[in-house]
């Protein structure tokens, strides 16, 4: 046992001897709130900084179990809750910006790692010697007079263990090491594909009549896009802010095809194909669950969240889209038919179409698109709002801090106090697209909250948008459905930023799947409050606060195709708990023909034949979501009873919020995230408020 705490005594002295070479993701940062050097790291400081901190944190695991003490909370528990914090910093930083902000190099250090970090997970969670020291802690619990975050965080670690494979025998161990090694990589194919098949097409015109429909700011757009592309004339690419206004807007059907069909065979087949690597994740995912003792890997996933099964997970999107489906028809219908006075002659609306028309509808029913907003959401003003409404919220501030570096030049820091003026966060906002930045609109943390040897580490809070940019005759100006995303992540954003807990495991963000995203979808709900639009919604022209009368449309617009958007939402969760409720991948599966199968049913609009999801669903694919994509309409239910007590008692009020922040976004995990909601409403949610809300269901007396 000395020589192996020796052993450990020399490890740590290297590392040490490591750290002081002058390498920006290990040195103590000198910046305000020990800020990551942004400004000073490189890409080749990436592979030394994970070998050295992986090295670190395997001789803390060492250390944990060679002490010859006996097993107890805080020489097991709590020292493995605070091991690995180097590897978590330099983790967070690369593993964001490969997401944000990446480069060909970053692609081949993240195969490099892939296998190291694979491998250093193993080394923990399948270490026998520190999971009996954890099952020695465990199963004297009831006698060790743990307060109630303590007996949470012993639990959490020792079902974690298991359900990690730290109870399977020596040769299961060794294939399901190689099972997650297997993962982590064609996961990281799969990443890689979506982003260079994202990258790959362009639509570029060079005849002016082309542009026929699309508004001013869309055509600037295109111009912006063309010239930072070396292309003549105006380009159209996949990334949200540029397709979605073109398949809005554009009168050239054929084109709106071409894109459609562009941005919905993403990596199905051709230079950059995912079809395999659907078919290896879902298999590998069967393995490992098999392996730890689950029929499938939903079974796995869904224990440890709030809804604790797969069948409740099923009756819960099936009570959803029952009621659903013929509302969302007759939106369809809708639609359709006024196409159809309108001159369309097709037998039915194709999915190119879609977008075209409901807008031409809703534009005509009430008189609201959004060409008329987007003069009224300069991105500047939002910016304000959103931050404000935290203040008039929370009572908390942001101060911009130019001399703290992001991680590209169109990152904006924030440093965030409270009402005393004592730092509680940093936040970095990064707003518009890039080639080096995935598509779509996340919250992140490079370092999350958390209270080590009587220190308490504020969270460094990131969010990351594809918003239009500025262009040479316009500021950037956002839709109101941009509004309402930005809303949605900066929710996020406050579940991190005003997390209090003792441990970080259990703080912040780190919830369960299905309880994560209720503090970011109840922020949607102020995007559509007259009081707060009056607040900063002024036309970046003339300064003119936006007319009573659009804010009276957007209200009244509020739930169009509230039912075809719904059903939509639950098929991600269907085609979702498809994959991952199946028992063995058969030899002959089609991954699109089994979307198309699955999905048949809930189609409320023609789908075509060659169009997939699963090769660029990177959600449920590469992120968090596998088998809890359902956890959006699940948490969607949660915000619309909460929501409701805003309503009542004012948007803006404080007693309100203080409990929202006091029950909600203060208390990460560190309690069973129903008991917690209940706190704060003083009951259970009801999937009946959302279909209420959604105007789908009529209310009941």
């Amino acid at each position: 046992m000395r020589k192996v705490i020796a052993a450990a005594a020399i490890t740590m002295a290297l590392i040490t001897s490591c750290k002081m070479e002058n390498n920006p993701l290990l040195v103590e940062s000198p910046l305000p709130y020990g800020a990551p050097q942004f400004d000073k790291i490189q890409t080749k400081h990436y592979l030394p900084a994970f070998q050295t901190a992986i090295a670190e944190y395997k001789a803390e695991i060492d250390a944990i179990v060679a002490n010859e003490a006996e097993p107890d909370f805080d020489n097991t528990i709590l020292a493995l809750e605070q091991s690995g914090r180097t590897l978590d910093n330099v983790s967070s930083i690369f593993y964001n910006l490969h997401e944000a902000d990446t480069n060909d190099e970053m692609d081949e250090v993240a195969e490099e790692i892939a296998p190291l970090m694979t491998e250093c997970s193993m080394y923990v969670s399948l270490n026998q010697p520190l999971f009996e020291r954890i099952k020695a802690v465990y199963a004297k619990r009831d006698q060790l007079g743990l307060e109630a975050d303590q007996m949470k965080l012993l639990v959490d670690t020792y079902e974690s263990f298991a359900r990690n494979g730290a109870n399977l025998s020596d040769s299961d161990k060794e294939l399901y090491s190689k099972y997650q090694e297997e993962l982590s990589l064609v996961q990281l194919q799969y990443s890689k594909n979506v982003l260079a098949a994202t990258n790959a097409y362009v639509l570029n015109i060079t005849d002016e009549a082309d542009l026929a429909g699309l508004p001013s700011f869309v055509v600037d757009m295109g111009a912006s896009t063309a010239s930072e592309k070396g292309l003549q004339g105006w380009a159209f690419d996949l990334s949200q802010p540029s397709y979605s206004p073109f398949m809005t807007y554009s009168e050239r059907r054929d084109l709106r095809e071409q894109i459609y069909r562009a941005y919905n065979t993403k990596a199905v087949g051709g230079e950059f194909d995912n079809l395999e690597n659907v078919k290896k994740i879902v298999d590998l995912r069967i393995k490992i669950a098999n392996l730890l003792g689950y029929e499938t890997y939903a079974d796995y996933a869904t224990e440890n969240r709030m809804a604790k099964n797969t069948a409740t997970v099923m009756n819960f999107l099936d009570e959803l889209l029952e009621p659903s489906i013929p509302a969302a028809k007759k939106e369809v219908a809708d639609v359709y038919a006024f196409a159809k006075e309108h001159g369309f002659d097709d037998s039915e609306l194709r999915p190119w179409d879609w977008a075209y028309w409901n807008e031409k509808y809703k534009d005509a029913y009430f008189d609201l698109n959004d060409e008329m907003l987007k003069p009224y959401f300069q991105l500047e003003n939002c910016i304000d709002a959103v931050l404000g409404l935290a203040t008039r919220l929370y009572g908390i501030s942001f101060e911009a801090r130019p001399d703290i570096p992001g991680y590209n030049k169109d990152v904006k820091v924030f440093d965030v106090k409270d009402e005393s003026g004592k730092h509680i966060a940093l936040f970095y906002a990064d707003f518009f697209p890039r080639a080096s930045k995935r598509g779509g609109a996340w919250m992140t943390e490079f370092r999350g909250q958390s209270i080590v040897n009587g220190v308490e580490y504020r969270p460094f809070i990131s969010i990351v948008t594809n918003f239009t940019k500025p262009t040479a005759t316009a500021p950037s100006l956002i839709t109101h459905d941009e509004l309402t995303t930005f809303l949605h992540e900066f929710g996020h954003a406050l579940h991190g930023m005003l997390a209090e807990g003792r441990y970080g495991s259990q703080s912040g963000t780190s919830v369960s799947r299905d309880f994560v995203e209720l503090p970011s979808q109840i922020m949607e709900n102020w995007a559509f409050e007259p009081e707060y639009l009056n607040t900063f919604a002024k036309h970046y022209q003339t300064g003119e606060t936006i007319p009573q009368e659009l804010i009276d449309k957007i209200v009244a617009s509020k739930n169009y195709l509230a039912a075809y958007l719904q059903v939509r939402q639950l098929q991600f969760g269907i085609i979702d708990m498809a994959w991952h409720t199946l028992k063995q991948l058969p030899a002959d599966l089609d991954v699109v023909a089994f979307e198309k199968k699955t999905l048949a049913p809930s189609n409320v609009i023609y789908s075509d034949p060659a169009c997939a999801t699963s090769t660029s669903f990177g959600h449920i694919f590469t992120g968090g979501y596998s088998a809890g994509y359902y956890s959006y309409k699940w948490a969607e239910v949660l915000e619309a009873d909460a929501f409701s007590l805003f309503a009542e008692k004012g948007i803006f009020n404080k007693d309100v919020a203080a409990s929202f922040r006091k029950n909600i976004l203060s208390k990460g995990s560190s309690d069973d995230e129903a008991v917690l909601y209940r706190n704060f409403r003083g009951h259970d949610p009801e999937p009946r408020a959302l279909l209420e809300k959604l105007g789908i269901v009529a209310p009941q007396k």
